[in-house]
């Protein structure tokens, strides 16, 4: 372990920026870092508003993989408190942070959440496009000082155990929450849908 622990720290000070860094790149990873997220619930919202049924099956499904990884991530880091870089005086950091558990990333954790469930759901081309900007912001994340490079990889580790899981409850239990949720989204949305700007 003590090994495995010092391989991470090596690679994060690889990767982590420096005091010679320049402005531009910094103020570009902060961006990548903290608000590439938001494009998550756009993309969720177009694929329900703009794709059909099975599709639509899809993203809630990523939803509940999503929610339960990160329900997950809170379990280990209660049993597992691992300190950020900042926390324990190594590097630099670059964008405040609470002093919480590192491991896993919560960040990457949504973005593998819905790329991993977008991609053995047949949705291949936005699940690349969300794997890579999942990456983009893992790698982000660790250039500013915030998260060690094992922190990405429990992040996915966890995601890929958590879909194993859902999947066969999901299967279950998707056709009445998915008749409930068209239903409620057909009685939200009538205006749009009446007027074609969306789909049924």
């Amino acid at each position: 372990m003590e090994h495995l622990e010092a391989i991470n720290r090596a690679l994060f000070l690889t990767i982590n920026a420096n005091l010679g860094s320049p402005n531009w790149l910094i103020n570009l990873t902060r961006y990548i870092a903290d608000d590439l997220i938001l494009l998550i619930p756009l993309l969720l919202l177009g694929i329900w508003f703009w794709r059909e049924d099975t599709c639509r099956n899809i993203a809630l499904k990523s939803c509940v993989v999503t929610f339960v990884a990160l329900g997950t991530n809170q379990l280990i880091g209660l049993a597992w408190p691992h300190p950020r870089p900042f926390m324990l005086g190594l590097g630099h950091t670059f964008i405040l942070h609470a002093a919480d558990p590192s491991f896993p990333s919560d960040h990457l954790t949504i973005f593998a959440s819905i790329g991993i469930t977008l991609f053995l759901g047949k949705i291949r081309t936005l699940a690349v496009i969300t794997l890579l900007l999942g990456l983009m912001v893992g790698w982000s994340r660790i250039f500013l000082g915030v998260h060690f490079p094992l922190d990405m990889l429990g992040a996915v580790l966890v995601c890929i155990i958590t879909y194993a899981l859902v999947t066969p409850v999901w299967d279950k239990l998707s056709a009445p929450i998915m008749q409930t949720s068209i239903r409620f989204y057909q009685y939200l949305f009538a205006r749009a849908i009446t007027a074609g700007w969306i789909k049924h």
